[in-house]
């Protein structure tokens, strides 16, 4: 699914100002880690929200943060307050294990990450090799006949 990230810009925006990045890791720690936005996602609806008056850059210490202007304040307090947040719906319905194996999953991506820019050749080529297999391995779960559970 895809969440609002309009919204959740805007939402984020009227707490205080943000860069694009800060954006992206507070929509992914409010939804508890199943959504996390691409920048190709977010930096094209803040150019969007800005075309549009709602949002401008400021310039801080030589960072360029982005904040709600007058008219995307008014918008933000013209939202009905009754709506869930958009972090919300996106974590609406998803278990306790989802979200686990979530988590372990972006930790597995970043570990790969550290491997693919810090390591050599040889290190490359047995991640590339554990994580084809731990794909394998999870296509047999998939295959595997579920366990029959033992009721008393």
């Amino acid at each position: 699914r895809r969440g609002d990230v309009r919204t959740a810009i805007l939402l984020l925006l009227a707490e205080e100002p943000r860069n694009g990045y800060q954006l992206m890791q507070e929509i992914e720690e409010r939804s508890e880690g199943v959504w996390r936005p691409s920048p190709g996602s977010v930096y094209p609806a803040l150019q969007q929200l800005e075309d549009e008056g709602l949002v401008r850059t400021v310039e801080t210490d030589s960072r360029k943060l982005f904040e709600l202007t007058d008219a995307g304040k008014q918008s933000v307090d013209e939202r009905d307050k009754d709506l869930p947040t958009p972090w919300d719906e996106m974590t609406g319905g998803v278990s306790d294990e989802t979200a686990e194996a979530a988590s372990v999953m972006r930790g597995l991506a970043m570990a790969f990450a550290q491997v693919m820019q810090a390591g050599n050749k040889a290190q490359m080529d047995e991640a590339t090799k554990a994580l084809s297999e731990t794909r394998r391995r999870l296509y047999a779960i998939l295959a595997e006949d579920a366990p029959v559970e033992e009721t008393d």
